[in-house]
């Protein structure tokens, strides 16, 4: 956890210093939880599971079901109301903003919650359901609904989401007077 720690400080332009990401960080504190809730998940101890997340909610304000799998130094930024399910796969150096759902659209078993590949980024209120893969280095807009693949370095705007090929940053130099 010292390592997501360093990570949070190093992407969040907010963090003053590594003591403040440990003891103030919700997403941080939401993931270290959920560690805990998917150790016992994975050794079956479902009820101890399924209380440990519970506890996590209400302390937290982020759902992370114990069955999520959840990659190396992801970033829950301010999370209060964000869902994670409980087949969803999130990568690596993933960045979640407020209200995010991956969340599924059936009521059925095996799959159906979202994968999200490494490097992501997902924007305030965005909702990505079902099945699907948001695939490396993707974008997801604020407030977007993603129902389909997101192919990689691809931004995903809208409701329903409509994803496009990212275009380089341009570095605009303002002169000063």
């Amino acid at each position: 956890m010292f390592a997501t720690a360093k990570a949070i400080q190093h992407r969040d332009p907010a963090a003053h210093s590594l003591l403040e990401v440990l003891l103030t960080y919700s997403g941080l504190h939401a993931l270290a939880w959920h560690r805990f809730s998917h150790q016992l998940y994975q050794h079956r101890f479902y009820l101890a599971a399924g209380i440990s997340a519970h506890l996590a909610k209400k302390i937290t304000g982020i759902e992370i079901h114990p069955g999520a799998r959840i990659g190396r130094h992801l970033f829950i930024d301010h999370g209060a109301g964000v869902v994670i399910g409980e087949t969803a796969i999130v990568g690596d150096n993933v960045t979640i903003l407020h209200g995010v759902t991956l969340g599924s659209r059936h009521i059925t078993k095996g799959r159906r919650h979202p994968i999200v590949g490494n490097n992501v980024l997902i924007g305030a209120n965005a909702q990505i359901l079902g099945p699907i893969t948001i695939h490396d280095n993707a974008k997801i807009g604020a407030g977007a609904v993603v129902l389909h693949d997101v192919a990689a370095g691809h931004t995903a705007v809208g409701v329903p989401a409509q994803a496009q090929p990212q275009q380089p940053t341009k570095i605009v130099q303002l002169a000063q007077n």
